[in-house]
């Protein structure tokens, strides 16, 4: 039906209860940063994360196309919908009353919302009904299967309410509608009953099968996994798709372990239902399990959401099937992974085992140990290219090496796919050292021919109308060289004292215009604060500030994170600060240098010869002090970008 005129009052509710974060966060994988968190924006593309969003304000903002709003912004903009659909489907998800300014449009609208309510109602009946059937008689074999061959203790049992759907065609229908009276369309809609081919009555979806309900995050009852007893198949039966329940979008057990899994910066997803409740079990409550289904980015944003550095750990069987789920989900979140988005992390246990099995032998101290040890994605996706693989027949190792480049064409972080490069070269060079240099050669020649190879730089052409300005060269040279002292001084509190110091010794400020606003930016912003300010306290408020400013915020907004080769780089403050400022003065010294040249030019030595020595003096001092300044640097800015 076409949605009438909502209330203002409506709106106003949605507005209060709907969170910026936890709408964004369906959609965009964000981190903590400070008060407020940041991702990849969802309406343009980006490398660098640009975009922020503000818990405090319920806004969020790119720095990178200028995009902002509210969550209901949010929605409108990325699926093109309108602003009463977004607010209803909102209502809808708040268990917000809705109210319309046509009055008798109000009841059918209301229905639709309340519908929700209703399959949650029913399906937590259900859930209490499958629980009390396992502990009778008609539940023995179910019981004993839970107990002995998964070893759940009652506690277990209780806490994941796993319980058995009797073997009769319509036990949970007589007890549903008959005795409980709920309406029978609200059963079928949940997913408990279907209706007889004949169109004569119904009959129970779960039948003889073990249950494992599913829970939303907020620990609402959704869906249901059955697990055969005997022959039948297929062996695990997933809920059919609901109101309520969707296989793509839901993670098992996330609802107990989303708590955990922020304490511990870190997700565990497994392939099966019983693999992640034997991992609660051992005290591993980090762990959520996909619904037999191919991991999907909605998954992956859901479990993320409460991890700050999105560290993601695959621990799928390593079976033959086990591989292919592996591989799967890898291509599903390939693009997050490389764009450092999402750590991922693939873990295989040994002897071919799932968690289950491997926790009946082993304590969960080996597991956690095994989880420690992961190996990066890209290192198991070399791993597998080369496993059970003759390296030393020709046929092979050509095999290998065509799918090795593939990998290698995928990364577009130049430091990262350097060092693949080299452990690829490691593996193809078969333990020969001499070898690894010819095969780095071969596959740089075939991944990436152009990336070693440093153009030559086109002669400066010093002409007078404009040689009191930066050239080309100098400009790069200042902006990176300002960067890093602005991204050391935004970043790592400790040392602000010391770029501080560093400048004022130089006499050096600031030349971009960018860079001088962000500076000017900063001191106003610590003039009332502590001189120690936390990073993420200075740039929430520096972003705060900046959204003012749109032209300025996309030439700084860069700044404001720090990957990891970044943060690497940037360890060595000592070596970093003094080349930095080095190559700020020596800018400075290279201007002077040329405007004395062109004045030394123009003079006539012979009308003007005390002038012509003091411009060849001057011009001789700043030649001695560039040469001191290159020594400063130690080493070029380009080895620290």
């Amino acid at each position: 039906m076409q949605i009438p005129r909502l209330h203002p009052d409506t709106v106003e509710q949605v507005k209060q209860r709907a969170d910026v974060v936890d709408i964004v966060s369906e959609h965009v994988v964000l981190r903590k940063r400070g008060k407020d968190f940041v991702g990849l924006c969802p309406f343009h593309d980006e490398k660098t994360p640009s975009f922020s969003v503000s818990p405090g304000k319920q806004m969020y903002y790119c720095f990178g196309c200028g995009a902002g709003g509210n969550a209901i912004t949010f929605l409108m903009e990325l699926g093109k919908t309108s602003f009463s659909e977004v607010v209803l489907d909102l209502a809808r998800r708040y268990s917000v009353p809705v109210q319309t300014l046509e009055p008798e449009q109000r009841q059918e609208l209301q229905r639709q919302i309340s519908l929700r309510e209703q399959l949650y109602e029913v399906m937590a009946v259900a859930t209490q009904f499958y629980y009390h059937a396992l502990q009778q008689h008609q539940g023995q074999l179910a019981l004993d299967y839970l107990q002995q061959k998964r070893q759940f203790n009652s506690e277990t049992i209780q806490q994941f309410k796993l319980g058995y759907a009797p073997a009769g065609w319509e036990t949970l229908y007589s007890y549903l509608i008959e005795q409980k009276r709920y309406p029978v369309q609200i059963v079928e809609q949940a997913g408990l009953i279907r209706r007889r081919q004949s169109g004569d009555g119904y009959y129970d979806y779960f039948r003889d099968r073990i249950i494992i309900p599913i829970c939303d995050s907020q620990g609402r009852f959704i869906g249901f996994g059955g697990r055969s007893l005997g022959d039948e198949q297929p062996k695990y039966l997933n809920s059919p798709e609901t109101d309520i329940f969707n296989k793509g979008r839901t993670l098992f057990c996330l609802d107990k372990a989303k708590n955990e899994i922020a304490k511990q910066d870190r997700v565990v997803v497994v392939e099966g239902y019983f693999d992640a409740i034997a991992l609660h079990a051992a005290g591993i409550t980090h762990s959520v399990a996909s619904l037999g289904t191919a991991l999907s980015i909605e998954q992956v944003r859901a479990c993320l959401r409460y991890s700050e550095s999105k560290q993601l750990i695959l621990n799928f069987d390593a079976d033959a099937a086990g591989t292919q789920a592996t591989e799967r989900a890898i291509g599903a979140i390939a693009n997050l992974a490389y764009q450092g988005e999402v750590n991922l992390r693939i873990l295989n246990l040994p002897n071919g085992k799932d968690a289950d099995e491997y926790l009946h032998t082993h304590s969960s101290e080996h597991y956690r140990e095994l989880l420690h040890n992961a190996p990066l994605w890209l290192d198991w996706q070399i791993q597998q290219l080369v496993a059970n693989r003759d390296l030393k027949q020709a046929p092979e190792a050509q095999q290998i090496t065509v799918s090795m480049v593939k990998l290698l064409q995928q990364i577009s972080d130049s430091n990262q796919r350097q060092h693949y490069i080299h452990r690829c070269a490691e593996i193809l060079s078969l333990g020969d050292a001499r070898l690894v240099p010819l095969w780095i050669e071969n596959l740089l020649d075939r991944v990436a021919p152009n990336s070693y190879r440093k153009p030559v730089p086109p002669r400066r052409q010093q002409q007078a109308s404009n040689s009191h300005l930066p050239v080309a060269g100098d400009r790069a040279l200042l902006e990176q060289a300002e960067a890093i002292l602005l991204r050391i001084y935004i970043h790592h509190p400790e040392y602000r004292q010391i770029v501080t110091e560093a400048l004022q010794e130089r006499d050096l400020q600031f030349d971009l215009p960018h860079h001088t606003f962000l500076w000017q930016q900063i001191l106003e912003n610590l003039e009332t604060q502590n001189f120690s300010s936390p990073s993420s306290d200075l740039i929430s408020r520096l972003q705060v500030e900046c959204m003012e400013y749109e032209g300025e915020t996309k030439a700084i907004a860069r700044l404001f994170h720090l990957d990891e080769k970044t943060q690497i780089e940037l360890s060595r403050f000592a070596q970093v600060i003094q080349a930095a400022t080095a190559c700020m003065e020596r800018v400075q010294c290279e201007k002077r240098y040329r405007q004395f040249l062109q004045l030394w030019e123009q003079t006539d030595e012979a009308t003007a010869p005390e002038q012509s020595q003091s411009y060849f003096e001057s011009l001789r001092q700043a030649q001695q002090r560039l040469l001191e300044l290159d020594k400063q640097r130690q080493f070029t800015l380009a080895d620290l970008i």
